[in-house]
């Protein structure tokens, strides 16, 4: 369907039905009141609830032993140094296999595209539980091909395994950088006589300086917040994030625990709001906005150590997803080869159904919660609000903005229980008394502002682009707003409606940090099972619930391309001028 905009008449007057709309649609204020309120109840309120427990009047001297306290601040240097290490890591990783895409005339480039995109539907710690078989004390490439016992816990390993989980992210914004570059630019100092290593130096990375800033610091937050992999493969080396933890479930001290929340978050908002205003700066660092000429590929002897530097990369991706899928069918992998299937008889068919079937119950509620309302806290940011747009946009931002073990201990706090009974949790104050139900409100509640701003990002640049003359036609002809998203804007902004969707489901179904504190004995969550198997060296049933969970993740996939990409498309047309409409 292709949709023409006239130009508008300075005669035209809209109805005055149309313009009391615009000015003051119950709707509107209605999605305005349920947003403001998710984004309160799930993300605020925590907040706040760590903030009043860190500053109340008794905590304050817990600052003092922090920052006089060697330990503490080992513990502190530890998280920094681990996420300036990541950050570096990961995005030389993300920018090898971006530029090995964009600049190389090599063969594969689409097999190596899936390779990397492998960690963005695994769990969060299938990485790091694939390393300790391979390349532990007893591992099967360490011990069994070199004959060394490699002590893979510590520094060395969380930063392998967390530059290798998270450099996805790095890459795709690179690929799309580089691939954006005006290759006149290049050809200018080829025909100067340049090398491709000087244009590289002095041309490429120049250009692409937002580009590397951003996901650094995007990787940086992502690593000093992270739980799941200090807690299987951290060994002796603490961080904010794994002693907070601890803190609550070791020691049930909340007031240490949210201490160690605050000091986290200073370095975790201070990065995140970096990374914003990188990519949010007025100038920006590129020369014309339609490339002209073609890309030089690199075809000398030069591509050939760089593309080996890749496949080496790949390799080792490939290994340790295989290891994830061989071990979760062999008895003891490396050691007793002999084909199982106990542990996915066991985790489908056994114990660990119910974690399966609670996860994607929660999932399933969450995920389109979580998409649904992102769209819509971006339309009401992008069309509807002024003054306090920046506001919605933040609240709905904090999911991703504050670190995962913050927030979780924050819904300890804010929605913790009146009372015991016996090792039970119950939650008399929100759900009648129910454990069971209270447990898993909560859970679904977070899955949601956990999940809620990659589809919010997503659809802000997806309206930004969309011209808002689109809507104002439906609405003058007397459509009330919400009549005309839905039958013009979601259209045509369908794309971030399926990425919303998409990251939502993957992001609730592979959680950790802000569940984990959550789950109750009545609600089993499959990440929470994956930690306590790798703990206890179960590493067949680890291995057997990483494997169902990716391949469920992958299906939720196909189901939610299936019923979102359903139906018509509308096309943006040019107009005369030569600008989408």
């Amino acid at each position: 369907m292709t949709l023409l905009l006239p130009e508008r008449s300075s005669t035209f007057t809209p109805p005055a039905g149309a313009r009391r709309r615009r000015g003051g649609d119950p709707a509107i204020r209605l999605l305005i009141v349920v947003c403001v309120l998710l984004v309160a109840i799930g993300a605020a309120i925590p907040l706040i609830a760590v903030l009043a427990t860190a500053f109340a009047p008794g905590a304050l001297p817990r600052y003092a032993e922090f920052f006089t306290s060697s330990v503490d601040l080992e513990i502190l240097r530890n998280t920094l140094v681990l996420g300036a290490l990541v950050g570096a890591g990961g995005t030389a990783l993300g920018f090898l296999f971006a530029f090995v895409q964009a600049r190389l005339d090599v063969p594969g480039k689409k097999i190596l595209h899936v390779i990397a995109m492998m960690p963005i539907v695994s769990p969060p710690f299938a990485v790091a539980t694939a390393t300790v078989v391979l390349y532990g004390r007893r591992g099967v490439i360490s011990n069994g091909i070199f004959g060394l016992e490699y002590d893979i816990y510590g520094l060395d390993g969380l930063v392998f395994v967390l530059s290798m989980s998270l450099f996805p992210v790095a890459y795709l914004g690179l690929l799309g950088m580089l691939r954006g570059l005006d290759p006149a630019v290049e050809e200018a100092a080829m025909n100067l006589g340049a090398s491709r290593w000087r244009i590289l130096r002095t041309v490429i990375l120049p250009l692409l300086a937002p580009g590397l800033v951003a996901p650094f610091l995007l990787l940086f937050v992502e690593a000093i917040a992270d739980l799941a992999n200090p807690l299987v493969l951290g060994g002796d080396y603490t961080v904010l994030a794994s002693r907070a933890y601890l803190s609550v479930t070791g020691e049930y001290d909340l007031t240490s625990a949210s201490v160690y929340c605050v000091i986290l978050l200073v370095p975790s908002l201070a990065m995140y709001f970096g990374q914003r205003w990188w990519l949010n700066r007025k100038v920006r660092t590129t020369i014309t906005g339609r490339p002209s000429g073609s890309v030089h590929l690199i075809t000398g002897w030069a591509r050939w150590p760089i593309y080996g530097l890749a496949l080496l990369v790949a390799a080792v991706i490939v290994s340790l997803y295989s290891t994830v899928i061989i071990g979760s069918v062999t008895k003891v992998f490396g050691v007793d080869n002999t084909l199982t299937l106990d542990y996915l008889r066991e985790v489908v068919a056994g114990p660990g159904v119910e974690a399966v079937l609670d996860t994607l119950l929660f999932a399933a509620i969450a995920t389109p919660i979580a998409g649904v309302v992102g769209l819509m806290v971006a339309w009401l940011v992008v069309r509807h609000l002024r003054h306090t747009a920046w506001l919605l946009d933040l609240g709905g931002t904090l999911g991703v903005a504050v670190p995962g073990t913050v927030l979780g201990i924050g819904f300890v706090l804010a929605y913790r229980p009146d009372r015991y009974v016996g090792d039970v949790m119950v939650f008399p104050s929100l759900v009648g008394g129910s454990s069971l139900a209270a447990g898993a409100v909560v859970i679904v509640l977070a899955y949601v502002i956990r999940s809620l701003p990659a589809g919010q990002r997503t659809a802000v640049g997806a309206l930004t682009q969309l011209h808002p003359n689109i809507e104002e036609a439906s609405t003058d002809l007397g459509a009330s707003a919400l009549q005309t998203f839905r039958r013009v804007t979601l259209p045509l902004i369908r794309p971030a409606l399926l990425t919303g969707l998409s990251y939502s489901f993957a992001r609730s179904m592979t959680s950790v940090s802000t569940i984990v504190l959550l789950v109750t004995p009545e609600t089993k969550i499959i990440t929470s099972q994956v930690m306590s198997a790798a703990s206890t060296g179960r590493y067949g049933v680890a291995f057997a619930y990483c494997t169902v969970l990716t391949a469920i993740v992958l299906a939720g996939f196909l189901v939610i391309r299936i019923i979102v990409g359903a139906g018509a498309v509308l096309h943006r047309t040019a107009t005369s001028e030569g600008q989408q409409k």
